[in-house]
């Protein structure tokens, strides 16, 4: 058993430490109330977005926006991997780690055997894990989640796009964690390119639009933007995960250092009726070998 100076060190760091966690989880508390406000409100507008893309799909024939539509071979695939920039958030790194491992290895096999498998990173944890593991990324994104906004999401988003059409890619997706509430994050992998086709439940309901000045024109703004907004809709999701998983994380760890200083305190009494009885002990030999 340790003395009762190591014992009383480890209770005070505990201590400390604990203070710590409690902190972290009241600010991740707060950022989370404003980021799961953003993600909400959100939602509504990017899937009325993907609910009038799928409408549209079906009418796109000009071959302007036949390329974001039109399904090819993935031959060659982007990966979009956002994870976050600072860690103490449990699996929340690691999970999207292990999705991205599994998609490689099982729905693009193929393509990475090839060589042609581009990993997109938003946030350093996942880009830091991958490289880990082996696994080459492409292209780095940190510290987006500290100055998140739709402008810098859509500037990042153009280019993606772009490369997309210009054919250096076959499809697009994205890996994140899908912001259910505070306690629970759904991992999701989605295709963004080229736009999938709508679920037979939501193309039953079809709506004739009137367009002006013209279909074409509209689309060719429209359809880039649904896509952007997906994405951003994705990061915001991740952030918001991101906040919740360390709350969560962060309130247990406090529960376990209160557990580790009932048992360091359980310890120290311990070691200190020990000590006392020992000096005890030596009081009464000592008082017996006089009288002796």
């Amino acid at each position: 058993m340790a003395n009762q100076k190591e014992i009383r060190a480890r209770i005070a760091s505990t201590i400390s430490t604990q203070q710590i966690t409690k902190a972290m989880k009241l600010v991740s508390a707060t950022k989370l109330r404003k980021a799961s406000d953003s993600i909400l409100r959100m939602r509504p507008y990017a899937e009325k977005l993907q609910g009038i893309m799928g409408n549209l799909q079906e009418s796109s024939d000009d071959p302007l926006l036949a390329g974001y539509f039109k399904s090819r071979e993935a031959k060659k695939v982007l990966l979009l991997v956002v994870t976050s920039d600072r860690g103490l958030c449990g699996a929340f790194n690691a999970n999207v780690v292990k999705r991205v491992r599994m998609l490689i290895e099982g729905n693009y096999a193929p393509a990475n055997l090839a060589g042609n498998v581009t990993m997109m990173c938003i946030g350093k944890k996942g880009s830091e894990a991958l490289k880990r593991e082996g696994i080459d990324v492409n292209f780095e994104m940190a510290n987006l989640s500290q100055t998140l906004s739709a402008e810098t999401a859509f500037e990042a988003m153009q280019s993606v796009i772009d490369t997309f059409l210009s054919g250096d890619y076959d499809r697009v997706e994205v890996v994140y964690n899908k912001f259910k509430n505070a306690a629970t994050q759904i991992l999701v992998n989605e295709q963004l390119l080229p736009i999938a086709p709508m679920k037979e439940k939501m193309t039953q309901k079809s709506a004739d639009y009137i367009f002006e000045p013209g279909k074409v024109e509209i689309l060719q703004d429209l359809i880039p933007r649904s896509v952007k907004t997906l994405f951003y809709r994705s990061l915001l999701d991740s952030l918001a995960s991101e906040h919740g998983a360390r709350m969560v994380a962060m309130d247990k760890a406090t529960e376990n250092a209160g557990e580790l200083l009932r048992d360091l305190r359980l310890d120290y009494n311990q070691a200190r009726q020990a000590a006392i009885t020992r000096e005890i002990s030596e009081i009464v030999g000592g008082v017996a070998a006089l009288e002796g």
